[in-house]
């Protein structure tokens, strides 16, 4: 079980893994990273009132980092080549007002989630995989939707734009000074799709 998810044991549906220490350090440096990055957000209970909610505004431009940009992306492209037109701009910046705070505050949920997930193994005895880590269903989406995340900020790094870009992260030596964070890519990817492939039914 070593590195990958696997189904837990019992009826609920949930996932395990085994991590050892340095891949419980890199998951927990990865997600404190991007929590920061991300920043605060708000919902509904922090504002008050849920009809106050309804109206409390967002930024309306998109983020100017690019990880940020590709985690919140526009909601509304132009017709054809993916441009904006005038129109399109107004929808995304109406709708990223009133969307994209509470946007983040559920990436920054899910992030912590995973962060308190990581805590809770350390002090705990490992075996010859590592300390188990146990997910229940709702933990296991949480975990899902982080690794994502993840990986779509650290895709974003490595110019990464669509699936056939990753070929060449193979090919890299050594000596590259983007080894590092390309290793933690194809890892989370391998744990994405473990995770995945455990959670069908």
């Amino acid at each position: 079980m070593a590195g990958y998810f696997e189904r837990a044991g019992g009826e609920d549906g949930g996932a395990a893994v085994a991590l050892d220490e340095i891949e419980i350090s890199i998951l927990r440096s990865l997600a404190v990273q991007l929590l920061e990055l991300i920043g605060p957000g708000e919902r509904a209970e922090s504002v008050g009132d849920e009809l106050d909610a309804l109206f409390t505004e967002g930024p309306s431009e998109p983020p100017s980092d690019p990880a940020l940009a590709r985690l919140f992306p526009d909601a509304y492209h132009g017709p054809e080549d993916g441009d904006q037109d005038e129109r399109s701009q107004q929808y995304s910046a109406e709708f990223r007002r009133f969307t994209e705070g509470d946007l983040r505050a559920g990436k920054r949920e899910n992030l912590l989630r995973v962060i308190r997930a990581l805590d809770g193994l350390s002090g705990q005895e490992n075996g010859p995989g590592g300390a188990v880590l146990t997910l229940t269903p709702d933990d296991s989406q949480a975990w899902l939707r982080t690794l994502n995340d993840l990986r779509l900020a650290i895709g974003v790094r490595l110019g990464i734009s669509k699936d056939d870009d990753s070929d060449r992260l193979f090919g890299l030596p050594d000596d590259n000074p983007d080894k590092p964070l390309v290793m933690a890519y194809l890892w989370l990817g391998g744990l994405q799709e473990s995770l995945i492939t455990t959670l069908l039914p």
